[in-house]
């Protein structure tokens, strides 16, 4: 899901580290054909919009985005305005959540031929403090080759005081909505908390998480000093982001603008690996060796990331429900 991240500045280990803190035991997740998972997924898809609630709604949006990883370029393109149908309705019964308006404007970026304006707008009026709003916006300045927009997008971007794209309220809300519907979903999908858990976190991050190439290509092309102040500020905001993945491409962005050899580069280097070994110890550490515990463990990791919007943070209570330090042994720094 991170392909399109990853085509400048060296970024394959985003796909590993990003990915640290947000499995939940992959190996306790049913492996039926993806044909029948994908039947499973629309059919809790059907349930959760025939209920017409928003949150079931903004559930039903998103599982109805994701479809199997062989599907074509016009299957991927139909599901996408799809998925954007259902999240308009939910939008509009609820336009004062901003993960609601997220994933609308972010399925409107997916869907061809979708202008953005209106739901990038909303997004801004809902959330004016997330860079991450103007993501989208920047991506079609850059796709109109238009330096100036671009200039003025970054520099707006900047300003923002957070980096959110609601990876875990997202995957909460999904959860609540399918647990609620658990006894009309197909007989084999998602029989336990654990397994309902993983899927929803899995679907959330492909759903919310965009593509950073936008942002990536132009802060490398910083060739003027206001861009690369701008590009610098907002690597510093995306460092302190809601998603891992936006974290470490805020280091990214920094360390590329970052002389080499110098003290900035080493605290760079060091917070990032701080960051990677919180990610990879709070997940070994919340994997349960015995199987029935398994559902408790998964029951627990909702209810942080259901107080904690931030991934980084439910990495570190996980830490230190499990007593294990937060900072890594010397021979890992």
């Amino acid at each position: 899901m991170f392909k399109r991240f990853i085509q400048d500045l060296s970024l394959s280990w985003l796909i590993v580290a990003s990915a640290l803190c947000v499995n939940v035991a992959d190996a306790a997740r049913p492996k039926p054909e993806a044909d029948n998972y994908s039947a499973w997924r629309a059919a809790a898809a059907r349930a959760l919009e025939a209920r017409g609630d928003a949150r079931s709604l903004a559930a039903a949006s998103a599982l109805a985005f994701v479809g199997p990883p062989s599907r074509s370029k016009m299957d991927t393109a139909r599901a996408a305005a799809a998925a954007l149908d259902i999240a308009v309705r939910a939008s509009e019964l609820e336009p004062n959540d901003p993960a609601t308006a997220w994933l609308r404007l972010k399925l409107c970026s997916d869907a061809p031929g979708c202008d953005i304006r209106d739901a990038a707008t909303t997004m801004r009026w809902v959330d004016a403090d997330n860079g991450a709003a103007w993501l989208p916006t920047l991506a079609e300045a850059q796709r109109d080759k238009d330096t100036v927009q671009v200039d003025r997008v970054l520099a707006d971007m900047a300003e923002g005081m957070r980096f959110d794209l609601y990876g875990n309220r997202v995957a909460v809300m999904m959860f609540d909505a399918l647990k609620r519907i658990r006894t009309q979903l197909p007989p084999k999908y998602l029989q336990s908390d654990l397994t309902r858990l993983t899927e929803t976190m899995d679907i959330a991050g492909e759903v919310v998480i965009p593509s950073f190439s936008p942002v990536i290509n132009a802060c490398r092309e910083a060739a003027t000093m206001v861009r690369r102040e701008a590009c610098l500020n907002l690597s510093k905001t995306m460092q302190k982001a809601d998603a891992v993945i936006a974290q470490l491409v805020g280091f990214a962005i920094e360390k590329r603008l970052t002389p080499a050899d110098s003290k900035e580069m080493r605290l760079i280097a060091e917070r990032r690996r701080l960051l990677e070994w919180r990610a990879a110890s709070a997940n070994i550490s919340d994997t349960p060796l015995l199987p029935w515990l398994r559902n408790a463990r998964a029951r627990s990791r909702l209810a942080k990331m259901r107080a904690m919007p931030r991934e980084e943070d439910v990495c570190i209570a996980l830490l230190k429900e499990h007593g294990i330090p937060l900072d890594p042994p010397e021979e890992h720094r």
